[in-house]
């Protein structure tokens, strides 16, 4: 077990460093600190002296991956790529293009963001599943049928409809909840508790419906008619076998996407005005600033790997037929 989390993790510094690689690739080689210069000051117009000084301002200047004009290891180390990438695989974020300290912002901006994907995921899954055993518990009754066409009509609805809905609703209308805006303590709760309510909503069509073909699978299975013919009430055989054989592919979805909560939600903070990273990267991508968007891709793929890692370890535990040498 411990040999595979170290190659896993092995592994995942090395994909790190192709992510790394990758989107330094995309935003200077691909799109040059020219291109970058034009795009911030506004405009195709712009003089080549703005857009020198513009470079000179934010260590553009240099050359890429190699100076020629440095001597020695200040060949590689005097390089847009030593400077402004490298870093990153020490979690040092640097300065964005504006000089803000990025790594202070997100400290600043994890608290809100989780402050809402915390309660989200875990009443969303909650709220699932419980949909989805129900709907399993009266199968082939009418609550089963009607149960999957609402099902299938909340899947087919956009997230953006749920957001606007809901605002106008318990916004506009009955005057519940704020429309939108963000502030700490307990006081946040009634900003929050419309964006909670929204993402539950927005994600129970799918996940219940997917999760209530894996507990019909499950209960077709033989350990489950044998514990029937014991004289097993339906509701023990539902939530003591099938829930619990169940849960391996849960977890896939579940554990993984847990690391990820702190990047929050890009749709929802942004309507909902609430300062967590997810509007700081939409916030980064309107500005035209590069360097928290290369920090924020960098970021979600460090906690996506952390996230897959998390959910093979959690095989072991649900299943312990499972074993890694």
């Amino acid at each position: 077990m411990t040999a595979y989390i170290v190659r896993r993790l092995l592994y995942g510094v090395l994909i790190l460093v192709g992510v790394n690689l990758l989107t330094f690739v995309l935003f200077f080689a691909v799109n040059t600190p020219d291109d970058m210069a034009r795009l911030s000051i506004g405009g195709q117009r712009v003089s080549q002296d703005a857009i020198e000084k513009w470079k000179t301002e934010r260590g553009y200047d240099k050359p890429l991956f190699f100076n020629a004009q440095a001597q020695g290891a200040q060949a590689l180390t005097d390089t847009i790529f030593y400077e402004r990438s490298l870093p990153l695989l020490k979690f040092d974020f640097g300065f964005s293009d504006g000089g803000h300290d990025i790594g202070h912002e997100i400290r600043q901006r994890m608290g809100p963001s989780l402050a809402l994907a915390l309660p989200t995921f875990a009443l969303g899954l909650f709220a699932c599943i419980v949909f989805a055993l129900l709907l399993v518990f009266f199968k082939g009754t009418p609550l089963d049928f009607y149960g999957v066409v609402v099902c299938v009509v909340l899947l087919s609805i956009s997230a953006l409809f749920y957001i606007i809905a809901g605002q106008w609703l318990f916004a506009k209308v009955l005057r519940w909840v704020p429309y939108s805006g963000y502030i700490g303590g307990w006081d946040s709760v009634r900003f929050l508790a419309l964006p909670v309510l929204v993402g539950i909503v927005s994600r129970l069509g799918g996940e219940s419906r997917f999760y209530r073909t894996l507990f019909l699978e499950e209960a077709s299975k033989d350990y489950v008619r044998t514990a029937r013919a014991k004289g097993l009430s339906e509701r023990i055989v539902l939530f003591r076998h099938v829930l619990r054989n169940a849960l391996l592919p849960i977890l896939t979805g579940t554990v993984s996407a847990i690391p990820l909560l702190f990047m929050g939600s890009l749709i929802a903070e942004s309507f909902f005005g609430i300062p967590g990273l997810g509007s700081y990267t939409i916030d980064a991508i309107n500005g035209q600033d590069f360097s928290i968007v290369r920090a924020m891709v960098f970021l979600g793929s460090a906690l996506y790997i952390v996230g897959l890692i998390l959910a093979d370890i959690s095989y072991t535990l649900a299943d312990p037929r499972i074993r890694f040498d």
